[in-house]
């Protein structure tokens, strides 16, 4: 029996989409409807272009947003339509969406639903306490069921190459002034009007270093925005790299889909996110995780899973801005 009306569905997953995660939350993805199909456009126009020529990071964001919309449709009460890339003469078409059959929700899609606006991004470090072992036995269970693989870094010695590279990553972007302006242009100044970026509630003055120590964006940079962190909170959390077997466009998407099935799951059981792409925008570097710590698979992305008590704001943009 459907909760809402395939309309009420429609405009349900549509607001529901605009709370996706997406790189430097510069919300890259529009929307159309047509009857009651949406569909899901990237925004090019707000692509990283230093930190993300492929359009792979742009890719997973809108990925995570269609995950967000299978996921609304579903708490609505039906199943989800999802033909992904059906049109090569229009690259920028994601994907496109529409309720199917009427589907009851089961108790995990319910609790993910409840999720989408509060979950929060973390760009700090994590308390002590532990994420519990069946829990990241149920978030790679899920990563499984979209095509892709969340694999644990368990091994100390790994987890230090993880972060090793890190930083020689973000040592290297730190010194290239095009990165850094990149990196500035989405972090907002404190009580800025702007519906985008990263606001100055949403990351630490000067983070403290992690044990094991990974780097995060400086997006204080030559500012004194941002929050003053929780000094005692000093663990790097749970260590985990969202993989694929291949590395095209629709495995990216896929990487999206899984990612944000990853975060709501772990959100409603209190563990958030903290993210490191540094190192996979380096070719070589990114080369050198996959032959050499994953089998050959692809890295899409790096993630620090723990417990955090301090409280982010967070900004989305209009609904209106993003339909045309």
């Amino acid at each position: 029996m459907s909760i809402l009306t395939e309309r009420q569905a429609v405009e349900a997953a549509l607001d529901a989409a605009r709370w996706a995660p997406s790189v430097h939350n510069t919300q890259p993805w529009s929307f159309a409807v047509k009857g009651d199909e949406i569909a899901l456009r990237a925004d090019v126009d707000r692509q990283l272009r230093v930190e993300d020529v492929p359009g792979r990071e742009l890719l997973i964001s809108c990925g995570a947003a269609l995950y967000t919309m299978r996921t609304a449709l579903r708490c609505a009460g039906f199943e989800p339509v999802v033909r992904v890339l059906p049109d090569p003469d229009r690259p920028s078409l994601v994907a496109t969406v529409r309720p199917g059959a009427p589907a009851e929700p089961d108790e995990l899609t319910l609790l993910m639903g409840g999720e989408i606006e509060r979950r929060r991004t973390h760009r700090a470090a994590f308390t002590d306490l532990t994420v519990p072992e069946r829990l990241l036995d149920a978030l790679a269970l899920g990563a499984m069921g979209e095509g892709a693989r969340l694999a644990v870094v368990g091994e100390p010695t790994a987890v230090e190459v993880i972060a090793a590279l890190t930083r020689a990553a973000q040592g290297v972007q730190a010194q290239d002034r095009r990165f850094t302006l990149e990196v500035i242009r989405w972090a907002r100044p404190p009580a800025a009007s702007r519906s985008d970026g990263v606001p100055a509630g949403a990351y630490p003055r000067t983070a403290p270093r992690t044990d094991p120590f990974f780097p995060q964006r400086d997006y204080a940079w030559r500012h004194d925005w941002g929050t003053e962190p929780d000094r005692s909170a000093t663990s790097a959390g749970v260590v985990a790299v969202l993989t694929t077997a291949r590395d095209g466009r629709e495995d990216w998407i896929t990487a999206g889909q899984a990612l944000q099935r990853v975060l709501l799951h772990a959100s409603a059981h209190d563990v958030s996110a903290a993210f490191h792409t540094q190192a996979l925008e380096m070719h070589h570097l990114r080369e050198f995780l996959r032959h050499e710590l994953l089998s050959g698979e692809f890295p899409q992305m790096i993630m620090r899973l723990g417990i955090t008590f301090e409280e982010k704001e967070s900004v989305r943009r209009p609904l209106s801005d993003l339909l045309g």
